[in-house]
C-alpha cells in the first residue's frame, strides 16, 4: 500500500473532510499527539519537517504527517525536484498527507501530480473539485443523506442560490438547518430563511471588518454575539476560511484583477466575492501572510490544548488592533 496520500482541487471543504478520516486512525488520545504533526508549507522549516517526518512512531505502527500546499515553499523547479527525492524516500513508518489547492484546469500539468502519476507504487492521489453552480443543489441534497438528513429539492435550490459553490458554508448551514428541524422532516424553503445563513456570514464579515481597520471594541462585541449564536469551531472555521479568501484575492488584486476575476477563481458567490474584495484593499500581502501565520500559530496552540479558541480569538483581537 502507498504510504504517501496527495489530496488536490479546489474543494477544500471536501479535502479538510477527507484529512478527519486519516486523522480517525490515530484516535488514540494516548498517542495521538506524539503520532501526528501538521505543517503549512509557508511557515515551517525543512529541519522541522524532516525531524517529523524520519520520527519513530510512539507506541503504534505509524506516525501521520500532513503537509499543506507545498507549491508554496518549493517554488522553483530544483527546490521542486529535491522536495521530490525526499519524499520518495519517506520511511514506511510514516503516512505522509500532502494536500494542495489546485484548480482544475492547472491539475494535469501540476508538478505534485505529474510526480505521482509517475510513482504510483508510492502514491495515491485524490481529486476533490468543487461542483458547477448548475449542480450545486444536487451536491446539497447528496450532503443533507449524509449528515443523515432530508431536504426538499426547493430548499435545495434555495440553499445553492445563496452560497454559491461555497460547499464548506453549505456544509455548515445544512448542519444548522437539519439541527433546527430536529432531523424530524425535510428542511422546506421556509426553514433556510429562517435560519438566516447570510446572518452569520455577514457578521463574520463585519468582524474582519473591526480588525482592518484596527477597532478593536467593536472587534470584540462582534466576536461574543458570534459566540453566542455560533459554536466556537464552526466559527473559527468561517474566520481562517475568510482571511484565506482575503490573501487569495489580494494575489488576484495584485495581478490586475477586479471582484469578477475573485469569484470565478474562487469559487465563491458573488456577494462573497465583492465583500472579500473590499476587505482585500485594506491589506498589503505581507500583512496577510503574518496574519495567516498567526492563525495556523492559534490553530496548532488550540487542538494541543495549550489555549482555549475564545481566548485565542480574544487575543488575536488585541494583537491585530492594539
Amino acid at each position: 500500500m502507498p504510504n504517501i496520500f496527495i489530496l488536490y482541487g479546489n474543494d477544500e471543504f471536501s479535502i479538510t473532510r477527507r484529512l478527519k478520516d486519516f486523522e480517525s486512525d490515530f484516535s488514540d488520545p494516548t498517542t495521538a499527539g506524539m503520532n501526528t504533526a501538521h505543517f503549512e508549507s509557508r511557515s515551517m522549516s525543512d529541519e522541522e519537517f524532516n525531524n517529523a517526518l524520519n520520527a519513530m512512531p510512539f507506541l503504534a505502527p505509524k506516525r501521520l504527517v500532513i503537509l499543506s500546499n507545498p507549491s508554496s515553499k518549493y517554488n522553483n523547479v530544483g527546490a521542486r525536484k529535491k522536495f521530490e527525492e525526499y519524499i520518495g524516500k519517506a520511511p514506511g513508518s510514516v503516512r505522509l498527507i500532502i494536500h494542495e489547492l489546485i484548480e482544475p484546469k492547472e491539475a494535469e500539468k501540476h508538478w505534485l501530480i505529474k510526480w505521482a502519476a509517475k510513482n504510483e507504487s508510492l502514491v495515491k492521489t485524490q481529486a476533490f473539485m468543487l461542483p458547477k453552480q448548475r449542480d450545486m443543489a444536487g451536491w446539497i441534497v447528496n450532503e443533507v443523506k449524509k449528515q443523515d438528513g432530508k431536504i426538499e429539492p426547493a430548499a435545495a435550490a434555495k440553499l445553492a442560490e445563496m452560497v454559491g459553490v461555497d460547499t464548506r458554508q453549505a456544509g455548515m448551514e445544512i448542519s444548522k438547518l437539519l439541527a433546527y428541524v430536529n432531523w424530524a422532516r425535510p428542511v422546506q424553503g421556509s426553514d433556510v430563511e429562517a435560519v438566516c445563513i447570510v446572518t452569520s456570514q455577514q457578521s463574520v464579515f463585519d468582524f474582519v471588518d473591526a480588525l482592518s481597520q484596527g477597532n478593536g471594541k467593536v472587534a470584540q462585541r462582534l466576536l461574543h454575539r458570534l459566540l453566542e449564536n455560533e459554536e466556537a469551531f464552526s466559527l473559527w472555521g468561517m474566520v481562517v476560511r475568510q482571511f484565506r479568501l482575503i490573501l487569495q484575492a489580494r494575489e488576484i488584486l495584485d495581478g490586475r484583477g477586479n471582484k469578477d476575476d475573485v469569484a470565478r477563481a474562487l469559487g465563491v458567490h458573488p456577494f462573497v466575492a465583492e465583500k472579500t474584495t473590499g476587505q482585500a484593499g485594506r491589506f498589503s500581502i505581507e500583512s496577510l501572510e503574518i496574519i495567516y501565520r498567526k492563525l495556523l500559530g492559534i490553530d496548532e496552540r488550540v487542538k494541543t490544548s495549550q489555549i482555549t479558541l475564545d481566548l485565542a480569538l480574544d487575543t488575536l483581537i488585541v494583537e491585530l488592533t492594539k
